[in-house]
């Protein structure tokens, strides 16, 4: 997929709109709709063949208890996530919002209110911004399959999406992120009149930024349930899951991610000029799980110490850092920053540093560490035994050098002459 904008020809404000989502680096996910109520996996309607009628059924015994939105918005802060994106509609063609292109969804059915308009108050209450997700892949619309062989049904079904998506960009005040998902069944951006669409998107909602699943490039790709750099300019965030499944469903402690995986993500996407955009799926009366509120708890508390090696302008570390066993990089200009997951006890050694060490400190403390920076070896000494990170057992250190930093390594070692 190429980089050139379509639906935003001249593409010169992209830097100016992006800037606060590059910076942000962490944001909240949140997969809830009527597969909540099965915990089967978000999927279940159609892994499952369950028939349209029957499915239906569920739209009438969801019960959401008052405002869940507030406890996502308020965990996203305590987590130190800097935005969210809820799925608006998801694949089984339920909408959370007062929606006029069909009485599918939760202010007709059972939830009996707007829960789009929930989710807004509650980011907005606790200052994170706002992201919607919208599936185009629809199982519930009578035009969802066969819009792909038949002329009159592909209009009703673009003319029913593109309602949907100008509803939601016009009945909320501003929104941030639109965010698309599955474009099937049409198989060209033209079929679904995407141009047009994200057109009109950005009419209503001048700042926004949007992804790349309506089958155009715009403002970032999104690799899912891995973490991958995109090609150097092109803006990137790694949606992923937190224990195997995008909706509700039981899984066992050792399926969710632990506090150092989410934080090891978390160091991936900053290496690589990225964000992560995590998932919860909330249960279906609209709770967090407990797993989820107990390690972003600590992941937040992790990140009010160390946020300095995350948040704000970054530089790519592709091509500037070799791997070592005790830890890997994130960097701003001269600044580089070790995140060290493996502590090593009084000594830390790190080869191949091509550049002059000025300083080094512990990140959380500021606490200076003395080091001997011989030809290409670097040791930090005086150091603790054990980590001095109580929450991950992942220490920063800030190590501050005359130039921008490189190492080379190779797989060579000294010789001794």
């Amino acid at each position: 997929m190429g980089t050139t904008q379509v639906s935003d020809p001249a593409a010169k404000d992209r830097a100016k709109r992006m800037k606060w989502w590059h910076e942000a680096r962490f944001g909240m996910f949140v997969h809830w709709g009527l597969y909540s109520q099965l915990g089967r996996h978000e999927w279940v309607m159609n892994r499952e063949r369950i028939p349209v009628r029957e499915y239906e059924k569920l739209a009438h015994t969801w019960k959401p208890k008052p405002r869940p939105a507030r406890e996502w918005a308020a965990l996203a802060k305590q987590a130190g996530m800097k935005y969210m994106v809820m799925t608006t509609k998801h694949h089984e063609g339920f909408c959370l919002w007062d929606t006029k292109q069909t009485d599918y969804n939760a202010v007709k059915m059972g939830p009996k209110r707007d829960l789009v308009a929930e989710y807004v108050e509650a980011c907005r209450e606790f200052g994170l911004k706002i992201g919607f997700y919208y599936s185009l892949m629809d199982w519930h619309h009578p035009d969802g399959a066969r819009c792909a062989k038949d002329e009159k049904a592909r209009r009703r079904f673009v003319d029913f999406t593109h309602g949907c998506v100008r509803e939601l960009m016009s009945n909320y005040g501003k929104i941030d992120i639109l965010w698309y998902d599955v474009s099937w069944p049409l198989s060209s951006p033209e079929l679904w009149e995407s141009a047009k669409m994200t057109g009109m998107a950005r009419a209503l909602q001048p700042h926004l930024i949007v992804n790349n699943r309506a089958q155009l490039p715009e403002d970032f790709g999104t690799p899912e349930e891995h973490i991958r750099a995109a090609e150097p300019g092109r803006a990137w965030e790694a949606c992923m899951t937190f224990n195997g499944s995008w909706g509700w469903q039981p899984a066992p402690p050792e399926d969710w991610h632990s506090v150092r995986s989410v934080l090891k993500m978390l160091r991936e996407v900053t290496a690589g000029g990225g964000n992560l955009l995590l998932n919860i799926g909330p249960l279906p009366d609209g709770s967090v799980p407990d797993l989820a509120r107990e390690r972003l708890t600590a992941v937040g508390k992790w990140l009010a110490k160390n946020g300095e090696a995350v948040y704000g302008k970054v530089d790519r570390c592709d091509g500037r850092f070799e791997w070592m066993p005790t830890g890997q990089f994130t960097l701003k200009g001269k600044t580089a920053y070790y995140w060290c997951s493996r502590w090593p006890g009084a000594e830390l050694a790190i080869g191949g540093l091509k550049s002059k060490l000025v300083k080094a400190s512990f990140l959380e403390s500021g606490k200076s560490i003395d080091f001997v920076q011989e030809k290409d070896r670097l040791i930090l000494k005086g150091l603790p035994k054990s980590s001095p990170d109580k929450i991950a057992q992942v220490t920063v250190l800030k190590l501050e050098f005359a130039t921008p930093p490189k190492q080379v390594l190779g797989a060579g070692c000294v010789v001794l002459k």
